[in-house]
């Protein structure tokens, strides 16, 4: 039972025992007193629940008053409430966006059964030169599927990208390799047909393919007659069992799933992921355990030798989010500080508004009304502001998510197909509305409650120092810090991002174009035929008007995906231990066609091909490291462990080293040439280089090209270098641009807080003013008085901001380059923004300080 239920009870039984006294004391017998008072009284239950309702009524009816009372005010004070209102509702829309990106990608569950219970399994080795996304080999995944128990099911995926002709122009695809379990691990079942078989996962059955949703309709026109038919996946006849539901496209974006036929070869592993479906009662240490156990027992692969395995088993989600999360974190910390600058902006502006309703809540106490009363009032107005600025940042949210949308890099933010403005988003508004006015109503409200009432009636409209002073100094101070930890940020990152752009990459990417081809098995099963293809394609781009260079490389610079590996070097130079470097396979042109130097020696030419001796050219680090004291020229070196006569290479050029990667570091680097290379795998991706002259166009005549060798094989990536190279950096320019957003909307808010502070310091100082100039001050003094106050609280916040800088800043440490947080340089740079913003705000004010004439203000304030 409630307090106020006693309370009441209590007041029910005092008044049943005074009306049975006072019968008593006129004479009747306690049983007739009683009687008589219930009776009068009436049901006890029944006043009971009046009295309740009537409580309630009453505090309904004064919150009504309020509101009233509140939107009767901000309707008088138009110019205020559209500032406070305009304010919030960008700061609020601002966090609602950025919220709806946070919630769909990391706190939503995923969409499918039970998700909570989704794991994926992990058995690798640590502390390697590159970092492996979490999965299983495949030898180790098979032995696992047959003996795992904490799982219900097990199932391996891949990503893949497959070529899809024969409907349409040929287009490549993004998709994915499943086991028959793939399905009923995640919980979700063909909307149309069925999922694979067991007798699919086993190699040479695996001829059947499911589309996605989008993918049915837009290329097969939602034909339900497509269960059955045959489609051409990288020139193989694939038979369609099924389409997915709308919206399933589960990993990466995907729009076919194939068989995962797991060959084994005793050469080769393959890692791929492994998700799997937790029992009931089941926990993710004894699933590791298990794992563990599992993968112990296996023999050993000699191949394996050194390395230390780590069984993991981790949320399913994490295993998608975790690459984003920070930077997502990161950016909803930094609108978050945008919110706390527009709560100190709007907490001035209410005591500044306070200020000038002292009277009005002086009447009011004076007539009766209680402090709390005030307080109330006062804060219910806050609230309502802050409401109203919640709603109109609904429609902030709206172009905010678009905004974010269209600058999010594509491919770098995980379910982003997911992110929507949902009840969740409405409610986090909701809530951040009411808390924010609150928490920037308090003050205002408890200071304006305090207030005597004949302090307030004798003092009138003057407001010189005192608490109001302090207070909206402080919240100055404070958006000048929060602003200045913002622009860190901001300044850091836009740093970061001009080293990233001005970096020598050892090649130029001015004006050259790149376009990328895969070439399927089923065409293309040799080496011979994929050289040939090469070969036709070069020469066909030669020929291409404008084109002054041209040639190709397997993995382009700055690229997604590269091949590295150790060699074996003739004589006594041994390699250092764990020496690994980048082999693509390039053709002869190559080098001049990208603007690749040549410091030694040659380039490849058509006379080295097949039958000829082997060659290599390697880059200038791997020249100094492996013959630091001689010419490489000359040199043999093997890519084989143990390399026979006839498989050892020469050099014959030196390159400079060049930027291979998307980490944007130089890898020492082995090129090949692709009329020497015999190994498929190496060979049908090849991306083609082809350097315009001056004002010309060759991008569509490239296409045209490709599409006379092979109009079976779509052209994919066609664009510039320099376009290649945004891509690579895509995820770090993301964050800045919407750090330097934020950090400039918070620049601006304490701008206008300092600007709106001074102005109204100047105006309740009039008298003063007047005074001093009156007993001798000039224009400049009283200007230097009031750009000094700015510089003091400009400093202070400054100071804070800092302090605050060195501390936080720390997490943008994985997305900056080459910049560390504590750069000096940077936090300089930004205090010095700061300041000059602070001091360009207090101007205004000073300047209209200067122009007081002193007869005229004391005559007026006579």
């Amino acid at each position: 039972m409630s307090r106020r239920d006693d309370e009441i009870r209590e007041e029910i039984h005092a008044h049943l025992a005074l009306a049975i006294a006072d019968r008593m004391a006129r004479g009747a017998t306690r049983a007739e007193a009683e009687r008589a008072a219930r009776a009068e009284f009436g049901n006890v239950t029944h006043v009971a629940e009046v009295t309740r309702e009537v409580g309630r009524g009453v505090w309904l009816e004064r919150l009504g008053q309020d509101l009233r009372y509140g939107w009767r005010a901000l309707r008088r004070t138009p110019a205020f409430t559209t500032v406070a209102v305009a304010t919030l509702a960008l700061a609020i829309g601002a966090n609602s966006a950025v919220f709806t990106v946070v919630n769909s990608v990391l706190l939503a569950p995923l969409p499918f059964r039970d998700p909570g219970r989704l794991y994926a399994a992990s058995y690798l080795p640590t502390g390697l030169p590159f970092e492996l996304p979490p999965g299983l080999d495949d030898r180790l995944y098979l032995e696992y599927r047959a003996h795992v128990s904490r799982f219900e099911q097990v199932a391996g995926y891949q990503r893949q990208a497959l070529t899809l002709s024969g409907a349409g122009d040929a287009t490549r695809l993004a998709g994915a390799l499943a086991s028959s379990t793939f399905f009923d691990v995640l919980g979700v079942q063909p909307a149309l047909g069925r999922a694979f078989t067991a007798a699919e996962d086993q190699p040479g059955n695996e001829r059947v393919v499911i589309l996605s949703d989008g993918l049915w309709r837009t290329r097969f026109n939602g034909d339900r007659g497509i269960l059955g038919a045959t489609i051409t996946l990288d020139g193989v006849p694939r038979t369609v069992v099924g389409v997915m539901p709308r919206g399933f496209t589960f990993p990466a974006a995907s729009q076919v799933w194939t068989p995962l036929a797991v060959r084994l070869d005793a050469g080769n592993s393959f890692i791929f992921p492994v998700v799997g479906r937790l029992r009931a009662g089941a926990t993710p240490e004894q699933a590791k355990s298990e794992l563990a156990a599992i993968a112990r027992a296996m023999p050993q692969d000699p191949r394996a030798a050194g390395f230390h395995p780590t069984a993991a088993i981790i949320p399913l989600k994490d295993t998608l989010t975790s690459h984003v999360r920070t930077s997502l974190l990161v950016l909803a910390g930094a609108v978050a500080f945008v919110l706390l600058i527009a709560c100190a902006n709007v907490a001035n502006l209410l005591l500044i508004r306070a200020a000038t309703r002292r009277h009005e809540m002086a009447v009011r106490v004076a007539l009766g009304a209680s402090r709390g009363r005030i307080a109330r009032q006062l804060l219910t107005e806050s609230v309502l502001i802050a409401l109203i600025g919640g709603a109109l940042g609904i429609l902030v949210a709206f172009a905010g998510v678009r905004a974010l949308l269209a600058m999010a890099p594509a491919g770098r933010i995980p379910r982003i197909g997911e992110v929507q403005m949902n009840g969740w988003v409405l409610l986090f508004t909701l809530a951040v509305s009411v808390i924010t006015g609150i928490l920037f109503g308090v003050v205002p409200a408890r200071s304006g409650a305090r207030r005597e009432p004949h302090e307030a009636l004798g003092q009138g409209m003057r407001l010189v120092g005192g608490p109001h002073h302090r207070l909206r100094s402080i919240f100055v101070t404070g958006e000048i810090a929060l602003a200045l930890i913002l622009l860190t940020g901001a300044g850091l990152m836009i740093k970061s991002f001009l080293i990233m752009r001005s970096l020598d990459i050892g090649y130029d990417a001015s004006r050259v174009v790149t376009m990328a081809v895969d070439l399927p098995s089923i065409a293309y099963p040799d080496a011979a035929r994929i050289q040939a293809f090469h070969t036709t394609m070069l020469e066909r781009l030669s020929r291409i008007p404008g084109a002054s260079a041209v040639g190709a490389v397997s993995f382009r610079p700055m690229g997604d995906v590269g091949i590295m590996g150790d060699f074996q070097v003739e004589g006594p130079s041994p390699l250092p231990h764990g020496y690994n470097v980048d082999k693509p396979t390039v053709s002869p042109g190559y080098f001049g066609a990208l603007g690749i130097r040549i410091l030694a020696g040659r380039d490849f030419t058509a006379a080295d091909r097949a039958g000829a001796p082997g060659v290599v050219v390697v880059s200038e680090t791997v020249a100094k490291q492996i013959w630091p004291n001689a010419s490489a020229v000359g040199r043999r070196i093997s890519m084989q462990e143990h390399p026979g006569p006839n498989d050892w290479l020469t050099v014959i050029g030196v390159v400079n080293d060049v930027v291979q990667d998307a980490a944007l570091s130089r890898h020492s680097t082995l090129y090949l040439p692709y009329l020497q290379t015999t190994s498929p795998f190496f060979l049908n991706h090849m991306t083609f280089v082809v350097r315009p002259a001056p004002g010309a166009s060759v991008a569509t005549a490239m296409r045209a090209a490709l599409r006379d060798v092979d109009p079976a094989v779509p052209a994919q990536a066609l664009q510039t270098m320099d376009q290649s190279m945004m891509e690579t950096i895509a995820e770090p320019v993301f964050q800045m641009r919407l750090l330097a957003t934020f950090a400039f909307l918070a620049l601006l808010l304490a701008a206008l807080g300092t600007y709106g502070v001074l102005a109204y310091d100047v105006s309740g100082r009039t008298r003063e003013i007047g005074l001093r100039m009156a007993l001798g001050a000039t224009p400049g003094i009283v200007l230097r008085m009031v750009l000094g106050r700015t510089a003091v609280l400009a400093l202070l916040g400054a100071a804070l901001g800092v302090a605050g800088s060195l501390t936080l800043t720390s997490v943008l440490t994985m997305s900056l380059f080459e910049v560390k947080p504590t750069d000096p340089i940077t936090l300089v740079a930004v205090t010095v923004v700061l300041m000059l913003a602070a001091l360009v705000a207090g101007y205004l004010p000073a300047q209209r300080a200067a122009g007081v004439r002193a007869l005229t203000t004391l005559l007026l304030h006579e």
